[in-house]
């Protein structure tokens, strides 16, 4: 049997009791990383054997894995943090499993995506998972265009080095949005932080990042594509006070009206 084990995705803690039975279990432990994994295995005084399985070599180590089930042999597939297959390596690995006929499961879970949903406190009865966005920024552009309109949260990773980038990138494409950029999740400073896609995230850029973005709330409404700062003056201009402009502009984004009142500050 073939077990996809989830592991923790920062406080050693988080792992199961089923997890850590299938570890001691294993004849084998297919890993992203062993030398991270090993640190995992050792706070448990679990000792077997490490293979590598990256996205550099997951065809060969599915080759691996699936003669090591046919030998009768206990395999454990995990990744550095959380699910695998998750923006993770193993995705072909079950695919060459299941057209072997070779039986596996999953063992859920600590997960980051799930995990920065709560934290952010955004809608969360629908949400789309889009993992890492591509490096091109073409083929970054053209992947947000066939979600912008969608009526629910949209969920990201993101590097530090790259956080920036993206957060530029989902305005050009999506517009003005709420988002919230979670990181050390489980850790001692995890952080959800809220902020509009056109003011950017601000400090210091450190950790691995999920980035929840609100979805598309009127899709008729281009006045949503707008700053906030523009869309306040936009109804300023057809003769309405301040006031009132910001609790019309708060009323067509679907926030709320403190949320908006940041963006008239300057007018």
């Amino acid at each position: 049997m073939v077990y996809f084990i989830a592991t923790p995705i920062g406080n050693l803690k988080d792992i199961t009791l089923r997890a850590l039975e299938a570890l001691r279990a294993a004849d084998a432990v297919f890993c992203e990383d062993t030398r991270h994994s090993v640190k995992l295995l050792n706070a448990y005084d679990i000792k077997k054997p490490l293979f590598s399985c990256h996205k550099f070599n997951e065809r060969e180590a599915a080759e691996k894995i699936v003669a090591a089930a046919r030998e009768g042999k206990e395999v454990a597939v995990i990744s550095d943090a959380g699910m695998p297959v998750i923006s993770d390596p193993g995705n072909i690995v079950c695919a060459e499993l299941k057209k072997a006929g070779v039986p596996f499961t999953v063992l859920p879970g600590a997960n980051a995506a799930l995990s920065a949903l709560v934290l952010s406190a955004m809608p969360a009865q629908r949400f789309a998972f889009l993992g890492f966005l591509p490096e091109k920024s073409g083929e970054k552009k053209s992947l947000l265009e066939q979600y912008k309109n969608l009526d629910c949260t949209l969920i990201f990773h993101a590097a530090p080095q790259d956080i920036d980038r993206e957060i530029k990138c989902l305005y050009e494409v999506l517009g003005e949005r709420w988002a919230c950029a979670v990181r050390e999740i489980t850790k001692i400073h995890e952080e959800a932080v809220s902020f509009w896609l056109s003011q950017g995230l601000e400090g210091e850029k450190r950790g691995e990042y999920v980035l929840i973005v609100e979805g598309a709330k009127d899709v008729e409404n281009p006045l949503n594509s707008l700053s906030g700062r523009e869309h306040i003056l936009h109804y300023m201009a057809q003769g309405m006070d301040k006031k009132d402009a910001v609790k019309q502009a708060a009323k067509d984004r679907g926030v709320t009206k403190s949320e908006m009142y940041k963006f008239s500050l300057d007018i």
